[in-house]
């Protein structure tokens, strides 16, 4: 059961902060660097002066610190905005799908591919079995615990995602024998897929719960872009390999995706406690609370699944900034139709895409919506 009515959290992904880019890479600071970094250390409560000697100086460990720093200011604006659940805004890591790609055996980069107006990603071709090499996202967590005061939720790029982003050369190799190119390419996948899960994941989620870990958000952006039966079923076995067995919390969180096709599926998944979906993006700006842009949940309900829903209550591929009464109706539109004690307050994606500026109106407005929904829902 939640603690109360319309909990809230971040998806994942923040923009970084300039010092840190070029804190991390050896680029020289220009004054605007310094001052953004003492503005927001300042507007976050944080005691920066150490952070502004390590930017101006040159520690042996400076790459890793500037990167401990960034955390500790996604953190920090989490939790000053009120969410209750936080964690670091991805600042540790390159990119969803690179971080993972470049701590496994078995991924070589390739090149870039663009995955949303200006931005890119490594894409990586498998050339070997998966096998996990040394922990990838445990440092991280290990890092911020101690400095966090609001639960964590961990997010990690999904099994499907992995496979999908990824050329599939090796698996594809080995099953050389295989006549059917159709087979051929499907038994390939589902390899790659389960490798994945069994020497990459797996052994990562035992570390992460172990260490205190109580919920991990399993990202997985690739589904239904291949919106076939075979497909939809393949992620229903790698999730449920995924997760079994498990003592954890889980959620899904998919984004720009066939929802009609993932509802039927959705029942399916075992251990998804919650779907993170996205809404607002589809949404109007008008206020009320019969909002069709949400009646897709509907068909979530209708398929049997049980869980409960964040279905994406602020627009992030935009600068403009959704009202708190605005993200109220959008919350107690998805009440009525689900259940009040169902419904979880999130934006529709990460936030890297905007500045921190307005990153921090956005979530302020999800956080003021979420209040003012919880008083008329009480």
């Amino acid at each position: 059961m939640m603690a109360k009515l319309f909990e809230t959290y971040e998806i994942g992904s923040l923009a970084k902060h300039s010092w840190r880019l070029k804190g991390f890479s050896g680029a020289k600071l220009t004054e605007a660097d310094i001052a953004e970094a003492e503005t927001w250390g300042k507007r976050l409560g944080i005691d920066c002066k150490p952070l502004i000697k390590l930017l101006k100086g040159d520690a042996p460990d400076k790459r890793q610190q500037v990167v401990n720093w960034s955390a500790l200011y996604a953190v920090k604006m989490f939790e000053r905005l009120g969410l209750d659940y936080v964690y670091t805004g991805e600042q540790w890591r390159e990119e969803m799908y690179a971080h993972v790609a470049k701590n496994v055996e078995g991924f070589e980069f390739t090149g870039w591919i663009k995955s949303f107006d200006y931005r890119y990603y490594r894409k990586a071709a498998v050339v070997g079995e998966v096998k996990y090499r040394d922990p990838f996202y445990i440092d991280e967590f290990e890092y911020i615990k101690p400095h966090a005061e609001a639960e964590l939720k961990v997010p990690i790029t999904g099994p499907y995602t992995m496979t999908d982003w990824s050329f599939n050369e090796h698996y594809w190799r080995k099953l050389g024998k295989v006549k059917s190119l159709k087979e051929r390419k499907s038994r390939a996948r589902r390899e790659l897929m389960l490798d994945v899960v069994d020497n990459a994941l797996r052994p990562e989620f035992e570390k992460l719960i172990a260490a205190g870990t109580k919920w991990i958000q399993i990202d997985e952006p690739a589904l239904t872009t291949q919106p076939t039966a075979e497909e939809m079923s393949l992620f229903v076995e790698a999730w449920n390999r995924l997760v079994a067995g498990l003592d954890c919390r889980f959620s899904l969180h998919n984004c720009y995706s066939d929802y009609g096709l993932l509802a039927r599926y959705a029942p399916d998944l075992k251990k998804c406690d919650q779907l993170s979906l996205e809404f607002a993006n589809r949404d109007t700006k008008a206020p009320g609370r019969k909002r069709p842009a949400y009646d897709l949940i509907k068909s979530f309900e209708e398929h049997g699944y049980e869980g409960a829903y964040a279905p994406g209550f602020v627009h992030v591929h935009t600068d403009q900034i959704a009202s708190p009464e605005v993200v109220r109706d959008r919350i107690l539109c998805v009440a009525d139709i689900a259940g009040p004690e169902r419904v979880y307050v999130a934006p529709d994606c990460g936030l890297r895409t905007r500045t921190w500026e307005v990153a921090y109106a956005k979530l302020e407005n999800l956080v003021r919506g979420a209040d003012l929904a919880r008083k008329e829902a009480s």
